[in-house]
């Protein structure tokens, strides 16, 4: 199983959200560049970044701190953040991004979805993000009123490569990940899923490496706040 250390960037600065409220976030010490070296020097080959500045505008606002993120460190990265146009996917792809997330944009408008996979094949990841089972978008300021379920059945053909699960309730929380409903997901989902939100421990990783049509599992503050450890960390990745 792959292990997805987590960069959210914001003007310019390694921060983590609570339950991806801006108003409730932490500012860390080391640069994005210099907490990606630091996952490729424990020996990570994956890279999950979101590029916080452009949920909120649209814009590919940190690209060129991305593009020196994967040209130095040479790892697998995977890029989200308010992606809403073949613009936007291209440029990403052209710095070396292995694989583009579209969230709220796909959700809003599955026709995009549907064209981002076919001009992008094997390039193009889905960010679920769910509270209560029902889809957020637009940052997670509003709800979808559609269920998760409901929207992957509809989508499910159209090439999404990779799927990216986040239980809204648990993400910045350290109270381990929704692997009930993610289990749901990656069960009616036709390509590999990732868990997203909450990891708190070794044994959430141990407990996901269990469970069926997972790829990987996405770790963020439970790093950034010493309660796991990179060494340990490591030796999950496979």
């Amino acid at each position: 199983m792959k292990i997805f250390p987590a960069i959210d960037i914001k003007d310019e600065k390694c921060v983590r959200l609570i339950k991806g409220d801006f108003d409730n976030k932490t500012e860390y010490k080391n640069s994005p560049i210099d907490q990606a070296n630091s996952y490729k020097d424990h020996g990570f080959k994956n890279l999950h970044i979101v590029d916080l500045d452009g949920a909120l505008t649209g814009e590919t606002v940190n690209i060129n701190i991305i593009q020196e993120i994967v040209k130095k460190s040479k790892l697998k990265v995977e890029i989200g953040g308010g992606i809403r146009n073949f613009e936007s996917i291209k440029k990403y792809l052209d710095i070396g991004a292995e694989k583009v997330i579209l969230g709220s944009a796909a959700i809003k408008d599955k026709k995009f979805l549907k064209e981002a996979c076919q001009k992008f094949p094997n390039k193009i990841a889905l960010g679920l993000d769910a509270k209560d089972g029902y889809l957020s978008v637009s940052g997670w300021k509003e709800n979808s009123n559609q269920l998760a379920l409901d929207y992957l059945d509809e989508v499910n053909d159209y090439g999404v490569s990779r799927l990216i699960y986040t239980d809204i309730n648990k993400d910045g929380m350290k109270q381990s990940p929704n692997f009930d409903e993610t289990s749901k997901v990656a069960a009616n989902s036709n390509c590999p899923v990732i868990i997203s939100g909450g990891v708190s421990s070794i044994d959430d990783i141990k407990k996901a490496k269990s469970l069926k049509n997972i790829e990987g599992i996405i770790v963020g503050k439970a790093i950034y706040d010493g309660d796991i450890k990179l060494e340990e960390l490591i030796k999950e990745d496979a």
